[in-house]
């Protein structure tokens, strides 16, 4: 059998993760890009839209698409920026706090149930090989 390549690896991985969290989150009629988004928007001081992209590390198209979904269902809402008055400030409303509060229960429990059945030697390697491949690729020293 040939070996997998570190990127099929962390590719298959990443998929199989993303595919769990939007089954979850169908269950309550999102997406894990909505939850993702409520988890990345501040709950007490709002946050920029411009922000919100490169913390998520999506494109401004799907972004765009997310959030118009999220103000349809009641969870965010816009309001100018005062610092920057082209802009937009993000905050989430009551259903939207109750939302991100499910949406950081479902994280926090994948991440308990990968530490009961990972060492803390194993799961310190895993970052630090993550660290590694990222610096790596921001440093461009791979192309």
């Amino acid at each position: 059998m040939k070996e997998k390549t570190i990127d099929y690896i962390l590719r298959a991985t990443w998929q199989a993760v993303s595919r769990m969290y939007n089954e979850e989150a169908t269950k309550y009629g999102a997406t894990m890009a909505t939850g993702f988004a409520l988890l990345s928007i501040d709950k007490e001081e709002g946050t920029p839209s411009t922000a919100l992209g490169p913390k998520m590390g999506m494109e401004a198209t799907s972004l765009t698409r997310t959030l118009k979904n999220m103000e349809e269902k009641g969870l965010i809402y816009k309001k100018p920026n005062p610092v920057d008055g082209r802009g937009v400030l993000l905050y989430l409303t009551e259903f939207g706090k109750e939302k991100r509060e499910l949406s950081k229960n479902t994280v926090l429990q994948f991440n308990n149930v990968v530490k009961q059945n990972v060492t803390p030697e194993q799961l310190q390697n895993f970052l630090e090989v993550s660290d590694i491949i990222n610096e790596l690729i921001s440093e461009k020293k791979i192309f």
